[in-house]
């Protein structure tokens, strides 16, 4: 495998289980839900001195030259703040994914699997098309469904602390 130049890296390729996948750039309504999700997060993170949040595009080194992911919303707890350098290396507290139309798959299978491979506490996945948010937190090394709430309700973060969504306000755009 070739290394990556800085150059090269400046965008939106990820590496998957060793090899490159570049993504498109995403649509503006993924944009607004990202933003929506981030600003509620950030507001409580920042209010409650938890932590730092950090938006895509930014690599999240799991394995140098294996995996290599830019989940479109993270979160680090003030305590792990080392893993926070020119990127972020090491795993994150949480991890969040809008599913994009063309996304899917690697969304809720492939990026799943790896981030419980290298034990992310708590993964959140976003599905615009129906309105629904999941959170999936690890329990014995393998993710089990923490929360989910799909066109209305609440979803609660167990690693973010005191951290509750009304979706209604993600999807809002």
């Amino acid at each position: 495998m070739e290394t990556l130049t800085l150059e090269r890296d400046l965008d939106l390729t990820e590496i998957i289980n060793g090899e490159e996948v570049v993504s498109p750039s995403p649509f503006s309504k993924h944009q607004s839900i990202v933003l929506n999700l981030t600003d509620i997060i950030r507001r409580h993170v920042k209010t409650n001195k938890l932590g730092k949040v950090h938006i895509s595009p930014l690599d999240v080194i799991l394995e140098e030259g294996i995996n290599r992911l830019q989940p479109d919303i993270l979160f680090i707890r003030k305590e792990n703040a080392a893993i926070e350098q020119d990127w972020i290396r090491g795993v994150p507290d949480m991890v969040c994914e809008v599913v994009s139309p063309g996304s899917y798959e690697y969304d809720t299978e492939v990026k799943k699997a790896i981030y419980e491979k290298y034990g992310v506490p708590e993964y959140w996945i976003v599905m615009p098309e129906v309105k629904t948010t999941e959170i999936f937190t690890l329990d014995a090394a393998k993710y089990k469904l923490l929360t989910v709430a799909a066109f209305e309700g609440v979803v609660t973060s167990k690693v973010i602390e005191g951290l509750q969504v009304n979706i209604e306000d993600i999807f809002e755009v």
